[in-house]
């Protein structure tokens, strides 16, 4: 199928997508203070900036998008038909950088969690995510 819109159009369209704040992340951040945990948004300090930081258990949050991180064998991650070049080195661009900047963070003695947009998309999904987080964070810092 070819992209119906111009390169103009196309890239307003994409501008719009937002990196942070969005509907997963907020979702699951509500779980996880439903459950009592605290948190810092979006850690500029650290690598990879993650999208919660649980400073007193020393654990990184990241909730991906399923196309833009490629989540394997989700229905979200597509590659688009049209400049199908250029998306396939973006994502794999995004993934090797996701890669690394979590490499980074468990070397500097962080817990890293990823959790993709398609486990947040109800609000018992990301109430689910929450508790399984919570489960592996206290149970990481109790031992």
């Amino acid at each position: 199928m070819v992209d119906t819109l111009t390169p103009a159009q196309r890239s307003e369209r994409m501008s719009r997508i937002r990196s942070t704040n969005t509907k997963p992340e907020v979702a699951l951040r509500k779980a996880l203070h439903r459950l009592g945990f605290r948190f810092r948004l979006h850690g500029r300090r650290l690598p990879g900036k993650p999208d919660i930081v649980l400073p007193k258990y020393r654990t990184a949050i990241f909730v991906h998008g399923c196309f833009w991180h490629r989540h394997a064998g989700c229905s979200i991650a597509t590659t688009p038909k049209s400049n199908t070049e250029f998306w396939v080195d973006k994502f794999d661009r995004n993934t090797a950088r996701d890669a690394i900047k979590r490499a980074q963070l468990e070397a500097d003695g962080w817990n890293v969690i990823v959790v993709w947009e398609c486990d947040l998309k109800t609000v018992e999904k990301a109430r689910a995510a929450a508790s399984i987080i919570s489960d592996e964070v206290r149970s990481a810092s109790s031992g």
